[in-house]
């Protein structure tokens, strides 16, 4: 079923009839059964396999992403959700029965999983298909239709994805809005029943202040300062091949990417040299004419990276590897910062790079207050052969959500809930979980037979009121 795609930057008219027809079509997209959820699901993908080598090509001219990559964490992940929620919809969307208590007796009480409405999907541009999908194919199993708008910054993937989401599913069931700031606040206005957002704090804050204006439920997939906690190992060498993975991988373009790593003072320079080898071996050679190497998307961003590493080093920071910067070319040179000064700019702004600054910490108090004195973030991660180092920092330190021993490998579980907590964003994706942010949960009670209520209705007769006495105490 191929349909038009919108043009881009639609006038706010063509927006409003869209989100009309949408929202006209909700009740019937409400009562869809799992059988034909999933036939949807299973045509997007089918679509997405189709365009495989287009969105290779597409991420490539981007920002020089590979194809491998986009195998793995773009297709892979797109199948891997669409094959958990086939497994679980069927359970998902059954009524749930529930005890009553003593008011209830005589009834009957069930939660019905039903559909929030018109959900309205922004996605960033760090993973310009997979962070589109995702949220978009919890809104289908949830039986919401969707108006869903890509990121201006990967607009060739942006419009890929048009294309793939009309060859699937009617325009009055899910359509693509693509277009910029002025876009996206026009879609703000419109009373959508729930709003799913993945980007920074400070845009969400804007998201969140829009919705309520109708008011309607939010999902916020935010960032921040995801930091690593290294205990005293005997070998650094695993602790830092992984880390330079998730790092570099994706250009440090990862809201869940290490932003900074904790290594006790005496082993700093263990560390150190552990990171710069495991750098190296990922990515040998000039990173510059490493073809597995990626680019930062824009202009901008590499400047403003640029400018986090300039203000560190200005303030006595040693560039022990790296920090070559072609604005121009979008490219940043693996980079590891030491001996870095507290007030540094890079240590209070995400720095969504391939930037990495190792602080050294004396005392375990002291690396606990390092984490806490700065916003709460999106992941935490711990390396330790200790359970009750890794128990300590757990119960310690918050975040949204958490590995041990590994970084960024929890966001690929369809079976983990995926979310922030404060700064670092509402609400969580990923399966079930998914599903339920865009789902309403119906408490729904039936009386089937009268009751003992009757007895405690006015008029409070004195015997009444020794019976109400006498429930408390037995209660």
């Amino acid at each position: 079923m191929t349909q038009s795609v919108l043009p881009i930057a639609p006038e706010v008219e063509v927006i409003e009839k869209t989100f009309a027809a949408l929202k006209s079509r909700a009740p019937q997209q409400r009562a869809l059964s799992a059988k034909e959820r999933i036939a949807r699901l299973d045509a997007l993908y089918n679509e997405v396999w189709k365009r495989r080598d287009d969105l290779k090509t597409a991420m490539w001219n981007e920002f020089r992403k590979p194809g491998e990559e986009v195998d793995l964490t773009e297709i892979f992940v797109v199948k891997s959700e669409i094959k958990a929620v086939k497994r679980g919809l069927r359970k998902w969307m059954r009524p749930k029965r529930l005890p009553g208590g003593l008011a209830q007796v005589g009834g009957a009480s069930w939660v019905r999983p039903e559909a929030k409405g018109v959900a309205l999907i922004i996605s960033p541009w760090n993973y310009p298909m997979q962070l589109v999908l995702r949220p978009l194919i919890a809104a289908i199993a949830a039986g919401c239709t969707a108006m869903v708008k890509p990121s201006e910054l990967t607009g060739e993937t942006a419009q890929l994805v048009a294309e793939i989401v009309s060859a699937v599913f009617n325009s009055d069931e899910v359509a693509v809005v693509q277009g910029g700031v002025e876009t996206a606040t026009n879609l703000l206005k419109l009373p959508f029943n729930h709003i799913y957002f993945t980007g920074s704090p400070a845009v969400g804050k804007i998201v969140m202040k829009a919705a309520s204006q109708h008011p309607c439920s939010v999902t916020l997939e935010l960032g921040g300062k995801s930091p690593v906690i290294v205990d005293d190992l005997k070998s650094m060498r695993d602790v830092a091949k992984k880390v330079a993975w998730a790092k570099l991988s994706n250009a440090g373009q990862i809201c869940v990417a290490p932003d900074y790593v904790l290594v006790p003072a005496d082993r700093e320079a263990d560390f150190v040299a552990a990171i710069k080898g495991a750098m190296v071996e990922m990515y040998p050679g000039e990173a510059s004419a490493n073809k597995d190497y990626q680019r930062i998307v824009a202009t901008h961003h590499a400047e403003r990276i640029s400018k986090l590493v300039d203000d560190a080093i200005a303030r006595g920071a040693k560039c022990v590897m790296g920090g070559d910067v072609d604005v121009k070319g979008c490219y940043v040179a693996p980079t590891v910062l030491t001996n870095i000064d507290p007030n540094a700019e890079i240590l209070e702004e995400e720095i969504f790079g391939p930037v990495l600054p190792i602080i050294p910490y004396t005392s375990f108090d002291e690396a606990v207050r390092f984490v806490n004195d700065r916003p709460t973030p999106l992941a935490l991660y711990v390396f330790s052969k200790r359970k009750r180092f890794v128990e300590s920092v757990l119960s310690q330190i918050q975040s949204g959500g958490a590995s041990i021993n590994n970084c960024v490998i929890h966001v690929s579980s369809n079976h983990l809930p995926f979310g922030g907590l404060g700064n670092s964003g509402i609400g969580s994706g990923h399966g079930e979980y998914g599903f339920t942010e865009f789902t309403h949960l119906r408490g729904v009670y039936e009386q089937r037979f009268d009751g003992a209520g009757a007895l405690l209705m006015p008029p409070y007769a004195p015997w009444k009121t020794k019976l109400v006495d006498r429930l408390l105490r037995w209660l």
